[in-house]
């Protein structure tokens, strides 16, 4: 009998490829977040399913979650190592969006502002090569 094994692709798909993930992780690349914060730059986002993949993507240690010690208790979400492991694939779905995508093409055909979007990600992402 033949094991078949899954696709890599499929498997990480699993962790980031649920509607709203990939925003929230996206969001956290620019720093640590309370809850308000995802519904407030992402206004389609319901709470619900941000709570769903809020705990999904902790269950999955891509972020963590921090509560604090004081009245009232203040809860933050950051990125873990395995979290700020996705900045190549953030800032390479944002070159193709920029380069292929076209809201981009149509839209914007100012490569000076591509390049500065592309450079902002760039620093945000971590990205030194």
């Amino acid at each position: 009998m033949v094991h078949i094994q899954k696709c890599p692709i499929e498997t990480a798909l699993e962790y980031i490829g649920k509607k709203w993930t990939f925003e929230i992780v996206r969001d956290l690349f620019f720093g640590k977040k309370h809850f308000n914060d995802f519904l407030k730059s992402n206004p389609d986002l319901s709470g619900k399913v941000l709570s769903e993949r809020l705990k999904e993507l902790g269950e999955n240690g891509i972020i963590e979650k921090k509560v604090s010690n004081t009245f009232p208790v203040s809860i933050e979400y950051e990125l873990t190592p395995k979290g700020r492991a996705l900045n190549r694939i953030v800032y390479e779905l944002a070159v193709f969006a920029m380069n292929f995508c076209k809201e981009f093409n149509d839209d914007r055909k100012d490569n000076a502002f591509s390049a500065q979007v592309l450079e902002t990600l760039r620093k945000v992402l971590n990205i030194y090569d």
